[in-house]
Formats: structure tokens, C-alpha cells, sequence
């Protein structure tokens, strides 16, 4: 009598005394990630381990990873711009005082890298 596994087409392999399933997870689309989508799959291993287990196992992981190294990246940049425009930093005061600038745009970066930390571990 066949078993439920093997009705729906699936093969064991035997280890010693034991029948073991050939199990593969499903192939998943190639897309890069980068530094947000690395600092998510950390996160969601330390802290969110079912749903990372329930992504890597559908296959969506990757997906998953590049869709938030994306929005991150969009968000990123956009918050930067947005602060900067706020606390009148422009190329005006990049040509005449560029480490003053640079000062207050490594600050903002600081602080909008925080932003998008607490998006990505939400």
C-alpha cells in the first residue's frame, strides 16, 4: 500500500533503516539583494523564525528580500532628500563650506538609516 507521499508522486531514499523523503524546495527567482534585504533576512531569522521558515519553504524569500532591499532603498533616498531639503542643505552651501556639508549629510544619513531599520524589523 502506498503511502499519501507517494500517491502525490513523491520518492524516498533509503539511509540505512530509514526511508527518507526526497523533498526540494521550490526554485526561487534570482534578484539582487543588498544591505536592507541582508539586514531583513538577519532579522527575520532572529526574530521572526516561522516566517522566514514559512518564506524560505514557498519559495518566496528571495522575492520577498528584493521586494523590501526596493522599497527600503526608495525610502532611503527619499528621506535624505526630504531632510536635506528641510534643513537647507543645498549645493550652494556644498561649494562654499563641503565639510560642513558633509557633516550634516552624514547626520541625516544616521538618522534615516535608523528610520528605515525600524521599517524593515516592523
Amino acid at each position: 500500500m502506498k503511502s499519501l507521499f507517494e500517491q502525490m508522486g513523491g520518492t524516498y531514499t533509503q539511509q540505512g533503516d530509514y526511508f527518507l523523503p526526497n523533498l526540494k524546495l521550490p526554485p526561487e527567482e534570482e534578484r539582487p539583494i543588498g544591505v536592507w534585504g541582508q539586514r531583513r533576512l538577519r532579522y527575520l531569522r532572529e526574530h521572526r523564525s516561522i516566517l522566514y521558515t514559512n518564506l524560505k519553504t514557498s519559495g518566496q524569500l528571495r522575492s520577498h528580500l528584493a521586494d523590501v532591499e526596493e522599497q527600503a532603498n526608495a525610502l532611503f533616498l527619499r528621506l535624505v532628500k526630504d531632510y536635506a531639503a528641510s534643513e537647507d542643505i543645498t549645493e550652494q552651501l556644498k561649494a562654499e563650506d563641503p565639510m560642513e556639508w558633509v557633516r550634516k549629510m552624514n547626520g541625516i544619513r544616521a538618522r534615516v538609516t535608523e528610520v528605515v531599520m525600524s521599517r524593515i524589523t516592523e
